[in-house]
């Protein structure tokens, strides 16, 4: 189906998501199912699917999900792991020892700290757990929220080892024959060889615009929750700023250019802390007079809500309410499961021996679904999500966990995994109806005419409004892997339609999934939640797109810059 109507009907399942959740601010469980019925409808009527191919794009799309619900399920896991034994705690309290500015705190626990959660676990987690640290040190709850969400930009992109760009590029890739066979004919790529090249360009994007994103998450804090309203504080940290994104980035670049999309956000986090924190230590960097928030009792009411900054209850005491600390826990003992799991994951993935045996053993196949020759599977002990979870069965002895603690984590682990399951199962069988009905009927999908569309609209200058697209993604859906899933092939089809390079525009792409992060609802909801002020979603999300419009303007530069300029003959 094409022209004008072909457009009308292909857009319709992407205009429910938008009006249902941006306009009636419904929760993506309930958004995502009614949007799959919508593409289900399209693809009946504007398409003629077949009842067997909708079904067999539906399963596709569940498998898909799955794969993603192991690794979060995982990573979930051994959070909820080290927050019962008090290992976040005491980790917390080891930054907080090393300087009582509140700059340099964001700094450390928000930027670098929340880059290392995000690269580990990936999927909101870092704001639903700096947040609550920093309330525990002293932070407005409101002021914690809004830097937990800015800090840890550059790492999205590579969040839960690489998951938006291996699930949500990667295998949606492997699934079109027409993609898989143009990258194959034309490049001398695979389809994982050029994904990790596509990360490569995202970790450029990400590595030149993420300069300011230390100074701005510093600079909000001074200037809408500092008592005088004011940038200039943020200037004294500017050099600290400056050295802990270098420290950050330099071995997140080079990770991304030469192991691939697995782990730039957590080596760099982990070379950042180490440099930064070493520097610190060495009184260096530090700023001269000690910035802090003005006195609680001059706070508006909608900075607090249910939890009052200072209060902390865990097993370590690493942050005691007076906002001192009391490490009941060695720094090596805490961080040491996340040492071991970065052991783990580089030796599943780089010694050849391991990495084909998990490969071949512990797969869950669905070959030829429903006679359509559609093919899935779950790589059950090769995802990461088994990492993950041996390292928590580890730590259970290594952290000497009760009963109690050990069935709280699991608990929490449940709650925190229930409400993504429906939005991400349907969020992905949408965006695999929408892909395969063209498949079905020997036609362009939905997604072709779509790119070929917005082609025709914006023409050459579209590689500015490529991030954008990506953030309006994860705005809509709530996770940068969803939003690659969602506008990945979108993407590709208009490179492909306005002739520029497809390997720039997709970077750029999964650059926006990462910055539309910042104002996803249940993102926003979620961090909100765990530091007990729901209601001021509001809020939060006007002052987040202070950070989204600076990095979706110069992103969007540069994919100009890149694609035309620089690099025009790139593939």
């Amino acid at each position: 189906m094409n022209g004008i109507a072909g457009v009308l009907v292909a857009v319709l399942p992407l205009v429910a998501i938008a009006v249902l959740m941006v306009g009636l601010f419904w929760p993506a469980t309930r958004a995502m199912p009614v949007a799959w019925l919508v593409a289900v409808a399209a693809g009946v009527v504007g398409w003629g699917m077949s009842p067997r191919w909708v079904a067999a794009a539906t399963i596709n799309g569940f498998i898909t999900a799955t794969q993603i619900l192991w690794i979060v399920f995982g990573a979930i896991l051994l959070l909820y792991t080290l927050k019962q034994t008090g290992a976040f705690d005491a980790i917390s309290g080891g930054f907080a020892a090393v300087s009582d500015d509140r700059r340099v705190q964001v700094v450390l626990l928000v930027f670098l700290m929340g880059s290392f959660i995000e690269g580990a676990a990936g999927f909101g987690t870092p704001a639903a757990v700096v947040g609550p640290l920093l309330v525990g040190l002293g932070f407005p709850p409101l002021a914690a929220v809004v830097v937990a969400l800015t800090g840890n930009l550059m790492a999205i992109t590579f969040g839960a080892v690489g998951t938006p760009l291996i699930i949500g590029l990667q295998d949606t890739f492997a699934s079109s024959e027409a993609i898989r066979t143009t990258v194959t004919a034309e490049t001398p790529y695979t389809i994982a060889s050029w994904v990790a090249e596509i990360g490569a360009w995202a970790a450029t994007y990400h590595v030149i615009v993420g300069i300011a994103v230390p100074f701005i998450g510093v600079a909000m804090m001074t200037r809408f929750f500092g008592a005088e309203r004011s940038v200039r504080p943020a200037l004294e940290v500017l050099p600290l700023c400056l050295f802990s994104w270098a420290s950050f980035a330099v071995p997140y670049w080079l990770t991304a250019m030469f192991l691939g999309p697995v782990f730039p956000g957590l080596v760099g986090a982990m070379v950042g802390l180490a440099l930064t924190v070493g520097v610190l230590r060495l009184g260096y960097l530090h700023p001269d007079e000690e910035w802090e928030f003005d006195d609680r009792s001059a706070w508006p009411d909608h900075w607090v809500g249910e939890i009052e900054p200072g209060e902390s209850s865990n097993r370590s005491g690493a942050i005691a309410a007076d906002g001192g600390t009391a490490q009941a826990m060695p720094l090596w003992k805490a961080w040491a499961p996340y040492a071991l799991l970065v052991v783990v994951l580089v030796a599943t993935r780089t010694i050849d021996p391991i990495a084909s045996f998990l490969q071949a053993n512990g797969v869950l196949v669905w070959s030829d679904i429903l006679g359509t020759g559609l093919t899935n599977d779950v790589a059950v002990l090769y995802l990461p999500g088994a990492a993950f979870v041996l390292v928590s069965l580890l730590t259970v002895g290594f952290h000497r966990m009760s009963g109690d603690e050990v069935r709280g984590a699991w608990r929490e682990t449940g709650e925190k995994i229930a409400p993504p399951v429906v939005a991400l199962l349907f969020a992905v069988a949408t965006v695999q109806v929408m892909l395969q009905s063209g498949a079905a009927t020997g036609s362009d999908s939905m997604l072709i005419v779509l790119s070929q569309a917005t082609a025709d609209l914006a023409g050459g200058i579209y590689p500015f409004f490529a991030p954008l697209v990506g953030a309006l993604g994860a705005f809509l859906a709530g996770s940068n892997t969803v939003s690659d899933i969602l506008f990945g092939t979108f993407q590709y089809g208009v490179a492909t339609d306005i002739e520029t390079s497809r390997t720039i525009m997709l970077g750029a792409q999964a650059v926006g999934g990462a910055i539309g992060n910042l104002i996803a609802v249940h993102n926003v909801v979620a961090a909100l939640a765990v530091v007990g002020l729901v209601g001021e979603e509001g809020r939060v999300i006007r002052l987040e797109l202070i950070p989204l419009a600076y990095y979706a303007a110069f992103a969007g530069l540069l994919s100009l810059l890149f694609s035309y300029v620089l690099f025009p003959g790139t593939f």
